[in-house]
């Protein structure tokens, strides 16, 4: 098979299995790609499942215990808003946009995570000032493509407010399509966060859920659309993709308070702690690492986890590790359906309802992911369309290490290291 050149990938935050499964049919643009194309229905995603560890998966081929992008956030436990693994120095595999760019193809990328300080040619990257004395305009600037980014905000910033959806998404979409149009890149990845910002303030299957959903449909129109006008369509293979599914949840663990009390820990009053602690939990939403120092009795750590209500399993290092998580922590707590964690270190209890007034403040949500990949149906999903695809076919589970391998295959390239994901069978011609 000779190698197209030109490739899309767009990632719809939170896009599952059951979005296609039960909404195909009202969703023009994905229904056309299906029936048109290869849809791989079950995708099962990495341990944790949250979108900086899973975006990098999926561009590299391996684990978050290989690539390095172990969560959402580093552990900072002083500051109440951590820094996030922003900047790919943190990634520690070979990613699909190098190996595109070591092969002279030109590569794009709008708020792809931890793609900040990377050499994309045109790179809008996700990241956002959490220092009082920045701003978003010096932080994008210092992250991006400067210059790319100056065009772009001077083209189409009236479309955003801040980072709000669903205006992100519009502004982000028109700027990926200006780039398709004029810059004509070989490889473009687009991530668009809509529906999963809903899906957290108002839960997985709202009402409001389902109209960012079908928002993004025409947004994939809108990019398939600029391929057209440039001239590339006939040349480009197409992949939707989701990172992870989410799961309604109504109560917080606050497990830092609980070591608090137990004084393994000195808690703040804006629920950080200092930095002499024994144990601490590292949340990831629907699980947490749980990280130990100078500290010997696992056993009633074990025991004292087990027995918080709302925790399902407890899983040692060694487990962790199987799974692919941060080979530094001590345990992974993996939280039941209804609940989540917290890192808050001074609450009134260890175990919270949410309260339905404080939805959409920091860490107060109705869905959240990062939890086991297994869980029942709680995969995600990915749709292949375009001349090297094979149409009209389905295959019924694949993995989402399997993911850049296929990429690297259809656009000619080829991974010199040892990846955790193969090309998934029955989608390349």
């Amino acid at each position: 098979m000779a190698a197209n050149q030109h490739m899309v990938v767009i990632s719809l935050d939170s896009l599952g299995f059951r979005d296609i499964r039960e909404h195909q049919e009202e969703l023009p643009t994905l229904n056309k790609l299906v029936n048109g194309g290869t849809w791989v229905k079950s995708v099962t995603g990495i341990y944790p499942t949250l979108t900086y560890p899973s975006h990098t998966t999926i561009i590299t081929g391996q684990y978050p215990n290989v690539h390095g992008i172990v969560n959402n956030t580093k552990i900072q436990p002083e500051r109440r808003s951590p820094d996030w693994y922003w900047y790919q120095k943190d990634v520690k595999s070979t990613t699909l946009y190098d190996l595109a760019r070591e092969k002279g193809m030109r590569t794009a990328a709008f708020l792809w995570p931890v793609t900040a300080g990377s050499k994309i040619n045109y790179n809008l990257a996700e990241i956002f000032p959490n220092r009082i004395w920045t701003n978003q305009v010096l932080v994008s600037l210092k992250a991006s493509s400067p210059l790319f980014l100056l065009e772009m905000n001077h083209k189409y910033g009236k479309l955003r407010n801040g980072i709000k959806q669903p205006q992100l998404d519009e502004f982000i979409t028109a700027c990926a399509v200006d780039t398709i149009e004029n810059k004509k890149p070989n490889l473009t990845l687009l991530h668009l966060v809509d529906m999963d910002s809903m899906r957290h303030r108002y839960g997985v299957r709202s009402k409001e859920a389902m109209e960012a959903l079908h928002r993004l449909d025409n947004h994939v129109a809108q990019v398939i659309e600029a391929t057209k006008r440039a001239g590339t369509f006939y040349d480009t293979n197409f992949v939707i993709l989701g990172d992870h599914y989410q799961i309604n949840v109504d109560k917080m663990i606050h497990l830092n308070t609980l070591f608090a009390q137990k004084g393994w820990l000195k808690p703040n009053q804006d629920q950080t702690y200092q930095e002499d602690w024994q144990v601490m939990a590292k949340t990831c939403d629907g699980s947490t690492y749980i990280y130990t120092k100078n500290f010997d009795d696992k056993e009633e750590l074990t025991e004292l986890i087990r027995n918080v209500e709302g925790v399902e399993s407890v899983y040692p290092r060694y487990r962790a590790i199987e799974r692919g998580a941060d080979p530094a922590c001590t345990f992974m707590v993996e939280a039941k359906e209804d609940y989540y964690f917290t890192d808050e270190s001074e609450r009134p209890e260890v175990v919270e309802k949410v309260d339905p007034d404080t939805l959409g403040q920091p860490d107060r949500y109705h869905g959240v992911h990062g939890y086991d990949p297994d869980k029942s149906d709680y995969q995600t999903t990915i749709i292949f369309n375009g001349p090297a695809v094979n149409a009209g076919q389905t295959v019924e589970h694949a993995n989402l290490v399997d993911e850049a391998p296929t990429f690297a295959r259809l656009l000619g390239l080829e991974f010199k290291d040892d990846l955790a994901g193969k090309c998934i069978e029955g989608v390349i011609k």
